[in-house]
């Protein structure tokens, strides 16, 4: 199943608002969000989903959901006031392509989107909405003090000092993991699957892939070109950032990597032939180039 082609058609309907209020802010929503990108969150969310057994339409709004997530987060991220990056995806962050007030209006427009999105229409079953309702304190969790806003505020302290790898890895889970993780888990509520062993297994791969896309990011800010990976390479360098190629050194950097994919296979071995899109994906975060 061609989950990336699914996603970008659903999220091209969902920013079509045309009720927005502001052309400019919904120009750079669109921007941002159609402008590219690997669409693994949405990925990991119909990959867990449909191992257990969930139907792709239970899981668009969830898969939809994470994405406009991320994307807010990379919008924030790129601001002056956080890691001041003017090139995304191979083109001008929204800050440059726009300003940085409507760039702070989109990122806080794609964040409430999403929880609307996830919401789900009115008429939703009582069944469905305990999922629903399951799904959201996942997401708020994954991106609240003790996932994403609080991975990126220890990586703002961080900059310019050190960190030992324990702490290192701990920001690496909150920061970037703890979303993808999140999108495991959310595939699995909307096969009904709120706890249990499928759901912790599910969620020890989140936590391995997670770290295992991270620590790749790093290594491709060592080794990676600024064409190939769409942001300026060097960058985490430039500003004197603590990453694991810094800590530990490149070779143990992608041993570190493997290791944490090697996890995530050993955590969805029980699912066998349903979890090979999870396995796929799991090799894809430590063998991609961007």
């Amino acid at each position: 199943m061609d989950y990336r082609a699914r996603i970008e058609s659903i999220l091209a309907l969902t920013l079509q608002l045309p009720h927005s209020g502001s052309t400019r802010l919904l120009n750079a929503m669109r921007y941002c969000v159609l402008g590219g990108g690997k669409r693994l969150r949405p990925s990991l969310v119909y990959a867990a989903g449909t191992a257990l057994g969930a139907p792709l339409e239970a899981m668009d709004d969830a898969a939809t959901a994470v994405e406009l997530i991320h994307v807010y987060s990379l919008v924030h991220d790129d601001l002056p006031a956080m890691d001041n990056d003017d090139l995304r995806r191979g083109r001008a962050t929204c800050h440059k392509a726009f300003d940085e007030a409507t760039a702070i209006l989109a990122g806080d427009a794609l964040q409430a989107l999403a929880f609307e999105v996830l919401s789900g229409p009115t008429t939703i079953t009582k069944e469905h909405a305990l999922e629903r309702l399951h799904m959201m304190n996942l997401l708020a969790h994954g991106i609240g003090t003790q996932g994403m806003a609080g991975g990126q505020a220890v990586d703002l302290e961080a900059v310019g000092h050190s960190l030992d790898l324990n702490a290192l890895k701990k920001m690496h889970h909150c920061k970037t993991g703890a979303l993808i993780k999140c999108s495991v888990l959310m595939g699995a509520s909307a096969a009904g699957v709120l706890a249990g062993t499928h759901y912790e297994a599910l969620g020890e791969y989140g936590e391995a892939v997670g770290l295992a896309f991270q620590i790749q990011d790093d290594i491709l800010d060592v080794q990676g070109t600024t064409a190939n990976i769409g942001k300026f390479a060097g960058a985490d360098a430039a500003l004197s950032k603590p990453t694991y190629p810094s800590v530990i050194g490149l070779a143990a950097a992608q041993a570190a990597a493997k290791a944490q994919r090697d996890r995530a296979l050993e955590a969805i071995a029980p699912l066998g032939n349903a979890g090979t899109a999870l396995a796929d994906l799991a090799n894809y975060t430590v063998n991609r180039t961007n």
